[in-house]
């Protein structure tokens, strides 16, 4: 956190709950974590640890019947709290999500730059005449070439990554000061995906906001944030300083995340495969008591069943929950 300065975010002891066929499961448990301006903020695990819906926790776009407690607080508001016609006022404004999948995100049915002209004249008053000039900008700010010819052009008129550039200049219409970005760069090509992540970049350090970045990709984190949360079962399992994380990874499924990515120049032996995870993330009505990894952890013993592991500090905002930390698998 940067020293100093008041946190944008406060989230305290968050926990989700989400119903299902098998009843009432916790998607998200005990999670906590602070941002300040300017911050950057990455988000890590396999699909299903928590990372998306937690995102949305904090944009108050949990599904039906989904139960949040705890608490989120934006620059001292308390969003858990607000009805939804007060979200509305904040999300688009002050908050906003780039969502991975832009095909969803934009109205197929609508002209793009009406789309990103909402906002503007939604929680800044323009006229659409003013409204369409600031959407203009905003298009050619994010790389839309053209972008006064092809203001009325629809969703479908636009290739994959120009979708994505589209739904990045409506999250930054209104100048939000927490920017959440869920997989911006899910499905594109490694140029697309260089081009989108410097985009990104740029803009956050230009416009002062913070940033929560959501990404299965770990040079994408270790690139882009300052700050990351290993998450796993709903838990996050280790967190720090971005550099100090992917330095030690202190918790056997930070190893374990490593161990799997393909290295680039590594020698190939023949016969070889990558190390796995052994077993598969578990059904949130399946995880088991105790530390959430326990069972597809090499190192899970009968205790770790018991209860889930208090945060050991590690130094210099470090943290891991494990009761086995430094053994040997």
């Amino acid at each position: 956190m940067m020293t100093g300065t008041a946190p944008l975010l406060e989230v305290r002891r968050l926990a989700i709950t989400l119903p299902t066929q098998r009843g009432t499961v916790r998607a998200v448990h005990d999670l906590d974590f602070t941002l300040a301006r300017g911050e950057t903020l990455g988000l890590i695990g396999e699909s299903g640890c928590g990372k998306s819906i937690t995102a949305l926790a904090l944009m108050g776009l949990l599904p039906e019947g989904a139960q949040a407690t705890g608490n989120i607080r934006f620059d001292g508001q308390e969003l858990l709290a607000l009805s939804d016609k007060a979200l509305c006022r904040l999300r688009g404004n002050r908050m906003a999500m780039v969502f991975q999948e832009p095909m969803t995100a934009l109205n197929p049915v609508h002209r793009i730059g009406r789309q990103v002209a909402e906002p503007l004249r939604l929680h800044q008053g323009l006229t659409f005449a003013q409204a369409r000039v600031e959407a203009i900008a905003l298009l050619e700010r994010v790389g839309i070439t053209q972008a006064a010819q092809r203001f009325d052009a629809y969703p479908h008129q636009f290739s994959g990554g120009q979708r994505q550039r589209i739904t990045i200049a409506m999250a930054l219409a209104c100048g939000p000061d927490l920017l959440i970005a869920d997989e911006p760069t899910t499905a594109l090509d490694v140029t697309l995906q260089r081009q989108i992540l410097e985009l990104i970049r740029a803009l956050v350090a230009e416009r002062g906001m913070a940033l929560i970045l959501i990404s299965h990709d770990l040079g994408v984190i270790a690139q882009t944030v300052r700050r990351t949360l290993v998450m796993y079962g709903g838990t996050v399992v280790e967190s720090g300083p971005t550099r100090a994380v992917f330095g030690e990874r202190a918790h056997p499924y930070t190893q374990g995340l490593f161990a799997a990515r393909p290295q680039w120049g590594a020698a190939r032996v023949a016969g070889s495969r990558l190390p796995t995870i052994a077993g598969t993330v578990p059904e949130l009505a399946d995880l088991p008591q105790g530390c959430p990894f326990a069972g597809r952890c090499p190192r899970t013993i009968a205790a770790c069943h018991a209860a889930l592991p208090a945060a050991v500090d590690l130094g210099a905002g470090h943290m891991a929950r494990c009761i086995r930390l430094g053994d040997e698998a």
